[in-house]
């Protein structure tokens, strides 16, 4: 299936490693010009030089938690590429314990950073004939879970506000979505980190899948893009859920 993203204009927070960086892939595969950034500067350089031979992609070094630095990232990606069709608002604190740090890490780092993106891309967005806003939330902002509190509620809140844009922004041609990623794994990623320091909560964890595995971040990413893509133009508003069956909760 062409997916009709040649050439289309997209920018992704958080597009280093895990999901960030296969979505970056994906779109790259889909001859899309894509710009994402990140903290390390290692890390930026080191993924703009691996996948440089994929297509036209570059690599900032932004904080998104600072919302001055976020803004002038896209508006200056926007004047590079001579506007924007998609923005994916990837980054997650990943700030899990019930702490007042996590809880301000959460609110900061993944809704904050997700409003700031779509303010400062809405009037690129606006000028764009396939305009579309995805945002990555989680099985945790859908059902309570190890991860509710300051992670689980940012990741609710995330659904919401996508939700109500997509509304508010119908008029204008610009669809909005969120993706919800069930548990994922990938070298350094969190679950990673678990299988070795808590081998028991891994196990449980990957036991409550039925297919009897963690999906992997090519899983997440292909959806990511399908939804962004003009294919996808009747649908918006929607919370995928990219799980393989783990949540038992009905998405009416």
């Amino acid at each position: 299936m062409d997916l009709q993203l040649q050439g289309a204009r997209v920018l992704v927070t958080g597009g280093t490693r895990g999901i960030g960086r296969a979505i970056v892939e994906a779109f790259l595969d889909e001859g899309a010009v894509v710009g994402f950034c990140a903290r390390q500067t290692e890390e930026v350089e080191g993924t703009q030089e691996a996948l440089g031979g994929r297509g036209t992609v570059t690599g900032s070094v932004v904080d998104v938690g600072d919302a001055d630095a976020l803004a002038a990232w896209v508006e200056r990606s926007a004047a590079d590429f001579g506007g924007l069709d998609v923005v994916v608002a990837n980054v997650s604190a990943l700030a899990i314990p019930d702490t007042e740090e996590s809880w301000q890490a959460s609110l900061n780092v993944d809704v904050m950073h997700t409003v700031r993106l779509v303010r400062a891309a809405l009037p690129h967005l606006e000028r764009s004939s396939q305009a579309s806003i995805i945002a990555i939330s989680s099985v945790s902002g859908r059902e309570s879970d190890f991860a509710s509190g300051p992670y689980g509620t940012a990741k609710t809140a995330i659904v919401g506000y996508l939700h109500g844009l997509a509304m508010q922004l119908a008029d204008k041609g610009i669809r909005a979505n969120t993706v919800s990623p069930g548990n994922t794994y990938f070298a350094g990623g969190v679950w990673a980190s678990i299988e070795t320091a808590d081998p028991a909560l891994f196990e449980t964890a990957r036991g409550l899948n039925p297919t009897g595995h963690m999906g992997t971040p090519e899983e997440v990413a292909a959806p990511v893009v399908f939804l962004a893509s003009p294919v996808a133009s009747r649908i918006s508003g929607t919370n995928l859920v990219v799980d393989g069956a783990l949540t038992r909760g009905i998405q009416l």
